[in-house]
Parts: structure tokens; sequence; C-alpha cells
């Protein structure tokens, strides 16, 4: 009886920190529902939840008209009401609640354990967001998303400092973003799948290349040491290496490094050692679900290592879809799932795989992953419309 009481411990404490999360949290700004004015939790005739404060910033300070920010729904503030089973479970839950804002942190784990320090973004300032870089000069997080101006650009404090990409059909507008990088010298690589194009800014967003009619698919894609850019043909089923003249705005040469990969998505190229890791996404014969497959290849093009999600499934307890992929600085693969809503290790290529879980608990569908210079991991959570900073707590 003893032991069956203590083993309840955890799993409610699990309970807990989930309701904290999923129930008590609002989905616009991260803040923990309360019972004080501006955090109460208000529903919308949709029947979705916001708090007081974002409904009052979402309405028209005039006509009160506002849009439910999940699912487009037209009310007006005035049309909102109290949820009151979210009143009543904070009022039930009390003490038990962990003081301070439910903040995405990773379920508690020992000493050294990655811990959400804080989420900048929110809906609204980020729509449906596809891909995430980091600018090695100045530290400066850029997202492509779907929102008027396409690509947008963060200070270290999550703050907006910049944005530009008009949403539109001329040649230097983007359509359809799927992925962003920076150079080594600050020039903003986007691949657009609505014209199935590569375009090319610099770092205050002027157009500087359009490279076209090459690609059925361009998906993926990242910068080498030696201010390259590979990108994925997710169509083609092919790997290519860009060479252009950044400053000049031309593109001097193209290779086809892998010709024969299915359905290439994501990709990622290691700073420490050149490696370049693929995500395929191949549709499993006979079903409509995909699988997924990571491929690491040397600087050189030779297979180092691979595993697929039959192969995870083997050392993880659920079912493992990966969706983002990057290397930390120690050159481990990193990648994000889908499925589990977690970000996995799976060790240096010459090992895979050596599966060990980095972020089980906070997130909703992370999509993308980049590691800051003072090894911060950022992941972009496309529910959420927002990016999380992860941090090592030696506490």
């Amino acid at each position: 009886m003893g032991a069956e009481a203590s083993g309840s411990g955890p799993a409610l404490r699990e309970l807990l920190r989930e309701a904290e999360t999923s129930l008590l949290e609002c989905k616009v700004c991260f803040e923990r529902f309360g019972h004080r004015q501006q955090r109460r939790p208000r529903n919308l005739p949709c029947g979705h939840v916001v708090c007081l404060a974002c409904v009052a910033a979402l309405a028209h300070p005039r006509t009160l008209a506002l849009e439910c920010p999940f699912c487009r729904r037209a009310c007006r503030g005035c049309d909102t009401s109290d949820c009151l089973p979210v009143l009543h479970l904070l009022e039930l839950l009390g003490s038990a609640l962990r003081p301070g804002p439910a903040a995405h942190r990773v379920a508690p784990c020992g000493p050294g354990a990655l811990t959400c320090h804080h989420a900048f973004g929110g809906w609204g300032t980020l729509v449906n967001p596809t891909g995430l870089a980091l600018c090695p000069k100045t530290g400066r997080v850029l997202v492509v998303h779907d929102g008027k101006r396409r690509v947008k650009i963060f200070d270290s404090g999550g703050g907006c400092a910049h944005q530009f990409g008009e949403k539109g059909d001329a040649a230097q507008d983007i359509r359809f973003p799927l992925d962003i990088t920076v150079t080594n010298d600050c020039h903003v690589v986007v691949t657009d799948a609505g014209d199935r194009s590569i375009k090319v800014f610099d770092f205050f967003g002027q157009i500087k290349l359009v490279i076209g009619g090459q690609f059925s698919l361009p998906w993926g894609v990242d910068t080498t040491p030696q201010n390259r850019v590979v990108v994925t043909d997710a169509e083609a089923g092919s790997l290519h290496l860009l060479e252009v003249d950044f400053p000049e705005g031309v593109l001097r040469r193209t290779e086809r490094l892998q010709a024969h990969l299915c359905s290439p998505r994501g990709v990622a190229v290691s700073c420490l050692t050149g490696a370049i890791a693929v995500l395929e996404r191949p549709l499993a014969l006979g079903t409509g679900a995909c699988s997924t497959t990571v491929k690491v290849f040397s600087a050189n093009m030779q297979l180092m290592g691979q595993v697929d999600t039959f192969g995870l499934s083997l050392f993880f307890p659920s079912e493992i879809t990966a969706s983002a992929v990057t290397f930390d600085h120690q050159g481990n693969v990193i990648i994000a799932d889908t499925s589990s809503q977690a970000v996995l290790c799976l060790g240096k290529p010459e090992e895979f795989p050596v599966l060990k879980p980095l972020i089980t608990y906070g997130l909703s569908h992370p999509v993308a992953l980049a590691f800051t210079k003072e090894n911060a991991l950022l992941v972009l959570d496309s529910a959420a419309h927002s990016i999380k900073v992860y941090k090592v707590d030696w506490a």
C-alpha cells in the first residue's frame, strides 16, 4: 500500500504540471490565468479561452471587434465571459500550483537539465511560423512565418527589431516561406515554396538575388562554415550546394550533392565538422502516414550514420516523427519530435543512435531548432506561435 502511494506522487505532480501548461495558461501571452482582473480567463463565443488582458489587446479600441487568435471567428470584446471551469480549477488547486507564471519549463530533472527560461513571439506577432535562424554576428533571431511581412527579426530580449519580405506575387516578395538561414556575412536566405525559388536579402531586407527555375520544391536551407548554402529539394529528392557572391548578388556555382533522397526537408550543417544532417519524410507504402529518417553525411558527402522511425522506436517509448534537425556545439545531432512534443539528442553520427531526451515537456509542435553562442537552445513552437529559449540549469 505504501509503495503504491509513493508511486502515485510523481504521477500526480506530472498531472499538475500538465494542467498548468494545457489548461491554466493563456496561449496568446503564455501567462498563467488568475483571479486578478487582467489575468482572468475569458470565454470567446467560439469556445476558446484567453486572458482578459489579451482580449483587451486584440479588440479594436472603439468598436471592440476582434478575431479569435486560433480559429479567426469574429466577435466583440463585450461578448466574452468568465471561464468558470478554469477559475474553479485555479481555486481547487490553490497552493499546489508553483509560484509565478506557468513558464514553459521542462519537467524537473537533475542538475544540468534544459529548462525554458523565457518565450517570446505569440499569436499576432508570429503566425504559423515555419523556420528559424540566428545571425552569427549580432545574435538576433530570425523567423519566417505567414504574416504580412514574412521575415521577422527579434533582438536578444525577444523584442521585434525589424521585419521585411512582403506577402505578394512580385519576384522580390515572399509567397510561402518554408525555411531561413543567415550567412556568415549577415545575408538572409529564404526558401519560397510559392514560386519554388530561393531568395537572398541583405540584413535590412533589400533583395539581392532570386534563384528560380532550378528547384522543384526547395525546402530546408542552412549555411556552411565556408559561407556556402545547402538546400534540400523535397520533390526532386536532392541536396544542393550553392556558392553565392552575396555582396554582389551573383550565383557563382551550384552543385548537386545528393540525388536519391526520399522527400528531404530539414537540413543542418555542423559548424564544428562541416557534417550535413538531412531529414527525409518518405510516405509509408500503403498508408497515409509519414515515417522519418535522419541521415548524416561528412563534409565530403560520405554517409556517416542514419536512423529511421523504427530504429528510434527501439530506444524511445513512443513513436518519433522528426520535424527539425540541428547540431549542438559538440557535434551531436539534435532533433525535434512532433509526435511526443519533445527534443532529443541522437549523439554523434558515428555513435548513432545514442538517444537522450533533452526536452520532454512544455512543447506543442516544435518545427525548428537553433543553438546560440552561449549554448542556449531556441525551439520554434509553431502551435504556440512562439520561440522558447532553453538553458542548462545547474541549480
